[in-house]
């Protein structure tokens, strides 16, 4: 349960943290009075959305109700630039109230609105207009990451990372690093999230943000999650030391949770209850019931330990409840499994086999949610390009008719002319990168069932060599390793860390294989980007050859070295292993009775040479022989050099 605790900060990142209470008064009062002499439209659209923000913390009904004042009059003004703005201040107001699905739709509405306004000229400058675009996606990745999409949250926070890198927005950045590092501590790996608020943190420092406390409580979080109470703490008092200086409740509220986790889990039980008490005090003052139930379930939490059944109970029941009434179904799963165990606990069977049921049902749910997500992703995905693209086409419509509707029949005819051939010249450019996106996927479909054959043939072998009860083993390695190939085989494109995957499960599979004749290790760089991508299936046929050509034939084990760097502007991906070396193994083959043609390296070869025709840069594959001081073979070294390509390359990219 403490992942959601500390995804909870997301909102305190993408919402802003308040100023000071005193300072805000005289902000709003200042706004109101511009207001009342105001006359033009638009800059009444424009305060509205100023003062929705400034009650964006304290007040989200007052955020509500002059975003909806804001909307009204820049839909009937035509000023879509106050729209898209008040569909944010929306969407924040419905984040701070936990109504997730409304926020959603607001955030998608508020994309929609910068993005047209990206596409066509408006008057207002294009930083302001990136930057309203960033916040959308930014808070949609929020909303992601509290309903558990965290690869969908992702997805959106590079998108306004690389929006913020360009107009040069440095206090977003850090918070965009803060929260992709809480994603990634939701999904349980530390280090990359620790990377990420440090990050996050060093721009702060230079920037003198506010929000240092939120990353420093952060950074206690996940020292606290590897063990590092005494890091833990000196973080957790630093971050305790700056909200004394700012009013940002909810942040301060959360902190007094991670201090009751922190005297919990140290055995300080007086303590612990003191920091809970405050965090649900605050909570309850500003009616935020996720926080409300989290704090209960942490309450629940340490009456069990304390064997104080009947009050544990009582905590977790109104957990559940409020967990219910918000809908957040990963803090109901937790709260039925609690449940479940208090009342085996009080002897009470029944209802806790109950409440086991409803966890077992809500898992179950979650489990089959994120599988079905991952098969519509690509619909949805496919079907706003559509639409996207098809308004872009509507608008350039719009905008040559507007023009040939003010200049002469001469120059009219002239631009018919040029239009005509621009279409043309698409056309044929459009044309010949779909037919060479085919080809590629060609390739690609020559290479799965290859790679099939190969494993099918590597089990039929093991069978007969180690007997049944190993078999049984190695073919539960292969379904897995197919499972990763067919999820993945769809598309052009496949993150790095997945690629590392499946080629550690195939080294996995052919080292079971070959009774440990060979070690293996898998390098990356820190270099590489977390969206990087490659094509799938690249890389296994050089690691299979390293295989059955270096370590097979050679007498005594083996190692093979798999390493994936940046070098020159490349994605560079080094295969290497002290087998018996190229030349041996050439010689060996031509001497062989039986002659066998790599049907894997000639595809390979093939779709390199598609790799360099749709990206227009060098990909190529280098073989090198190692030899050691004698001047003898000591084994092969195969460099490929790919352009470095993103998973985002596949959508459209601001």
């Amino acid at each position: 349960m403490e992942n959601r605790y500390l995804t909870r900060l997301l909102c305190m990142l993408l919402l802003g943290a308040s100023t000071f209470s005193q300072a805000q008064q005289p902000v709003i009062d200042s706004l109101k009075r511009v207001l009342q002499v105001t006359q033009t439209d638009t800059a009444k659209v424009n305060l509205f959305n100023a003062l929705g923000h400034q009650f964006r913390e304290t007040n989200p009904d007052s955020t509500r109700f002059y975003a909806a004042k804001a909307q009204q009059l820049a839909q009937q003004s035509h000023y879509n630039f106050g729209i898209a703005n008040a569909y944010l201040n929306k969407g924040n107001a419905q984040v701070i109230l936990s109504n997730y699905p409304a926020a959603r739709q607001d955030f998608l509405q508020a994309q929609k609105h910068f993005e047209t306004l990206l596409a066509s000229p408006s008057g207002i400058a294009i930083n302001r207009i990136k930057n309203g675009l960033g916040r959308a996606y930014a808070s949609a990745g929020v909303v992601y990451s509290e309903e558990n999409d965290y690869s969908r949250s992702l997805e959106n926070y590079f998108k306004a990372l690389k929006i913020y890198q360009q107009i040069g927005q440095k206090p977003s950045i850090s918070k965009i690093y803060n929260n992709i590092g809480i994603v990634y501590k939701s999904q349980e790996h530390l280090q990359k999230a620790l990377d990420y608020f440090q990050k996050a943190l060093q721009i702060q420092h230079e920037t003198g943000e506010q929000s240092q406390a939120v990353t420093l409580t952060n950074i206690g979080v996940i020292h606290f999650e590897m063990g590092n109470n005494a890091k833990a703490l000196e973080y957790y008092q630093k971050a305790q030391k700056f909200f004394a200086t700012i009013d940002n409740k909810r942040g301060f509220a959360l902190l007094q949770n991670y201090f009751g986790d922190y005297y919990k889990k140290n055995n300080n039980t007086a303590l612990a209850l003191q920091y809970y008490h405050q965090s649900l005090k605050l909570y309850g003052e500003m009616d935020n019931k996720f926080g409300i139930s989290l704090v209960h379930y942490s309450m629940g939490e340490l009456y069990v330990k304390e064997r104080n059944y009947r009050e544990a109970l009582a905590s977790v029941e109104q957990s559940l409840a409020l967990a219910k009434a918000i809908g957040t179904p990963d803090q109901i799963k937790e709260s039925e499994k609690l449940l479940s165990e208090i009342y085996t606990a009080l002897g009470d069977q029944g209802k806790a086999f109950e409440h086991y049921k409803s966890y077992i049902k809500v898992k179950e749910a979650l489990e089959n949610d994120e599988n079905t997500k991952k098969f519509v992703r690509a619909e949805m995905n496919s079907e706003y390009e559509k639409k996207e693209a098809l308004l872009i086409e509507q608008n350039k419509r719009q905008q040559q008719m507007t023009l040939f509707l003010i200049i002469g029949g001469l120059l009219l005819l002239v631009l018919i002319f040029v239009t005509y051939n621009r279409l043309q010249i698409k056309r044929r450019l459009t044309l010949q990168k779909e037919v060479a996106e085919y080809e590629q996927k060609a390739l690609h479909l020559q290479m799965n069932p290859h790679f099939v054959f190969n494993c099918l043939g590597s089990i039929s072998s093991f069978i007969v060599q180690n007997g049944t009860d190993s078999a049984i083993k190695y073919l539960s390695k292969f379904s897995k390793l197919m499972r990763l190939t067919l999820e993945y085989s769809k598309g052009s494109l496949i993150p790095i860390d997945k690629e590392i995957e499946g080629l550690q499960n195939y080294l996995e599979l052919e080292q079971l294989r070959f009774n440990k004749k060979f070690e293996f290790v898998i390098t990356s760089s820190p270099d590489i980007e977390d969206d990087m991508a490659l094509p799938p299936l690249l890389i296994q046929p050089f690691v299979e050859n390293a295989i059955l050509h270096g370590m097979v034939p050679k007498e005594g084990n083996g190692s093979i070295e798999v390493n994936f760097d940046i070098q020159h502007n490349k994605f560079v991906c080094t295969i290497t292993d002290d087998g018996i070396g190229f030349q041996t193994s050439k010689t060996m083959k031509e001497n062989s009775v039986k002659a066998h043609q790599s049907m894997a390296l000639e595809i390979t070869k093939k779709r390199l040479e598609m790799m360099e025709a749709t990206t227009s840069e060098s990909a190529n594959v280098t073989i090198e022989e190692i030899t050691n001081t004698a001047g003898e073979p000591a084994g092969t070294k195969v460099v490929i050099s790919l352009p470095i390509q993103y998973t985002s390359d596949t959508k459209i990219r601001i």
